[in-house]
């Protein structure tokens, strides 16, 4: 009598990838468990046991997202200037945004959108992703103060503030439809405002910090 086979072992990555997806498009509270099971191909004994639960399937997803999509990570490294770092991350990601081959807008922007109080644990986990980019924006930013780029006056942290206000109200235009047309536009009135920020007047208000 031939051996018996070993149970076929599903692509964990694969499958991930699939969670991806769906948490991308309908969120987190808008992906039920048997969605999930569903589309993977799995049952959800499998799925407890590869990954624990739906908020660590989740959790593995956005660190997914997150190595796929490096655009601004890479814009803000690569950009010989802080301008052109800023604009290459807005322009790349208002790009992404809009791709007909996935679910438009930024996974980490929409996809913990109305949770419930059981999963606020989503939601902070989701926002250290938002302040771990907004560092970055932040660092760059001081660099070119450093390097004369922008005014010692120009305040960093609201000039981060105010591109990714930007770059989430792109996330945000993308899921209700906007062309790609559409979000360059957006992304050139915001760089217009770059050289008052430059000299650190900021349209001539005073910064948020200062007021403080």
């Amino acid at each position: 009598m031939p051996a018996r086979g070993r149970p076929r072992r599903f692509d964990r990555t694969a499958a991930l990838r699939t969670a991806m997806v769906l948490f991308w498009e309908h969120g987190y509270e808008g992906t039920s468990l048997s969605a999930l099971t569903s589309a993977m191909g799995i049952t959800a004994t499998s799925l407890y046991a590869a990954f624990g639960s739906k908020e660590q399937v989740f959790r593995e997803a956005v660190e997914l997202y997150n190595s796929d999509s490096a655009a601004s990570e890479e814009a803000l490294a690569a950009g010989p200037t802080a301008r052109e770092a800023i604009e290459t991350m807005l322009r790349e990601n208002a790009a992404a945004y809009v791709d007909p081959s996935t679910p438009r807008g930024c996974m980490v922007v929409l996809a913990g959108m109305n949770l419930t109080a059981a999963n606020e644990g989503v939601g902070r986990y989701l926002a250290a992703c938002r302040a771990g980019d907004r560092a970055n924006v932040v660092a760059r930013l001081r660099r070119g103060v450093r390097e004369g780029e922008l005014s010692s006056s120009a305040d960093p942290e609201d000039v981060a503030d105010y591109y990714l206000t930007v770059l989430h109200g792109l996330s945000i235009q993308a899921r209700d439809g906007f062309t790609l047309e559409q979000a360059d536009a957006v992304v050139d009135t915001a760089m217009a405002a770059w050289d008052g920020f430059a000299r650190g007047s900021g349209g001539g208000a005073a910064s948020a910090h200062e007021r403080a």
